[in-house]
C-alpha cells in the first residue's frame, strides 16, 4: 500500500480539498476491494496539533497522525490555503523540514491551489516549474521569483513534485494521480461515478485577467491604466514610451518587471479579456467583437485569443454565453 500523508496546515485552509482527495483515494480502495484487489491507499491525516478549528470554529479536523509520528509516507498531499497564503507560510513553517526530509527518502510532494505556496517555501521548486490558482499568480511571482510559474497549465508532474491549479481543479490532479499508481481503468471508472472530468490541462478559460497594479512604478500604473481605458484603440510600444517619456528599452524593462508581462503582452491580455466580456454576455458576432477591441486581422486574433483562453473565440462564446449554449 502507499502511505499518503494529507497534511492539515495550521489556519485558514479550503476544507474542501482535504476532504475530497480523502475521497477520492478512499473511493479507489472501495473500488479495488470490490475488485477482489487489495486497497492502493493508507490514508491518514497529518498535523502539527491533534485538532485544528476551521471557518471561525464552524468545522473542525481531527488529524489521526502528528507529524512527528510519521517517520516514512510515500506521497504528501498539501491542501489549500483560505485568505493570504503568505500568512499561511508563516503559521506552518514546522512542516518544512519535515516535507523537505521525506521527498530526500522518496516521497512524491503535491500541492493543492494556493499549498504551492508551502511548498515552494521548501525550497524543493528551485529550478523546478509549478502553478497554482490564477488569481494567487502575481503574489506567487512575487514571494519566489526564482521559480518558474506557469498559472495557465492545471497540473504541473516534474521529478516527483505535482502542483495543480485553482479551486477545485485539485480533483484533477487528485485523479491523475490514482491513474499513476492504479491504472487508467481505475482513474476512468472514478471519474465517471464521481463526475469530474478527466485529461483536463489548462486553466487559461477561467482566469479573469484584471491586470497587475501591485507595485509601486507610477509611470507604468498610468500605461496600464490608459491601456484599459483604450481597448479599441490601436496602441504601439513606441508611443507608450514616448507618452511617459521613457526610451522604449527602459519602458519594456520597467513593464515586465512590475506586471510580468510585456507591454505587448499586456496589451494584448486587456483587449482579448475585454473580447471575452463581450462573448460572455454580447449578442454580437465573433467579428464584430473583434472589431470593438482593435484586431482587424481575423486569423491574427483567433491565434491570439485561442494561445490566451486555450479555445477559440467562438468556442468560448458557446462555453459561456448561455443563449449561445441554449442554442447549441
Amino acid at each position: 500500500m502507499k502511505h499518503v500523508s494529507i497534511i492539515i496546515p495550521q489556519g485558514p485552509i479550503i476544507l474542501s480539498s482535504v476532504i475530497g482527495t480523502y475521497k477520492v483515494f478512499s473511493f479507489v480502495n472501495s473500488f479495488m476491494e470490490m475488485r477482489g484487489k487489495k486497497p492502493v491507499f493508507d490514508i491518514h491525516l497529518v498535523g502539527l496539533s491533534k485538532e485544528t478549528d476551521l471557518y471561525g470554529g464552524l468545522f473542525a479536523v481531527r488529524p489521526d497522525s502528528l507529524v512527528s509520528e510519521i517517520k516514512k509516507t510515500d506521497l504528501i498531499m498539501i491542501p489549500a490555503f483560505y485568505g493570504n497564503p503568505m500568512e499561511g507560510i508563516e503559521r506552518n513553517q514546522d512542516f518544512v523540514p519535515w516535507i523537505v526530509d521525506q521527498y530526500k527518502h522518496g516521497a512524491e510532494v503535491a500541492s493543492l491551489c494556493t499549498g504551492a505556496f508551502l511548498l515552494a517555501s521548501t525550497n524543493l521548486l528551485k529550478g523546478k516549474t509549478c502553478t497554482t490558482h490564477w488569481m494567487a499568480a502575481d503574489i506567487f511571482r512575487q514571494a519566489f521569483p526564482n521559480i518558474k510559474l506557469m498559472p495557465e497549465k492545471l497540473i504541473i508532474d516534474e521529478l516527483g513534485i505535482y502542483s495543480s491549479g485553482g479551486a477545485y481543479s485539485f480533483l484533477n490532479l487528485v485523479i491523475y494521480l490514482v491513474e499513476k499508481y492504479c491504472g487508467r481503468d481505475v482513474a476512468v471508472h472514478c471519474s465517471k461515478v464521481m463526475e469530474i472530468e478527466i485529461d483536463r490541462e489548462s486553466q487559461s478559460p477561467f482566469v479573469i485577467f484584471s491586470g497587475q497594479k501591485e507595485h509601486q512604478d507610477e509611470p507604468i500604473k498610468k500605461a496600464q491604466i490608459y491601456i484599459e481605458r483604450n481597448v479599441g484603440t490601436k496602441i504601439s510600444v513606441d508611443q507608450l514610451s514616448e507618452m511617459f517619456s521613457i526610451s522604449r528599452r527602459n519602458f519594456e524593462r520597467r513593464f515586465k518587471k512590475a506586471t510580468a508581462n510585456t507591454p505587448v503582452e499586456y496589451l494584448q491580455r486587456v483587449k482579448i479579456e475585454a473580447a471575452k466580456k463581450s462573448l460572455e454576455s454580447g449578442r454580437e458576432n465573433v467579428n464584430e467583437v473583434m472589431y470593438s477591441v482593435g484586431y482587424s486581422d481575423n486569423k491574427a486574433f483567433r491565434n491570439i485569443f485561442k494561445k490566451i483562453t486555450g479555445l477559440s473565440p467562438l468556442e468560448y462564446r458557446n462555453k459561456y454565453n448561455r443563449e449561445m449554449a441554449v442554442a447549441v
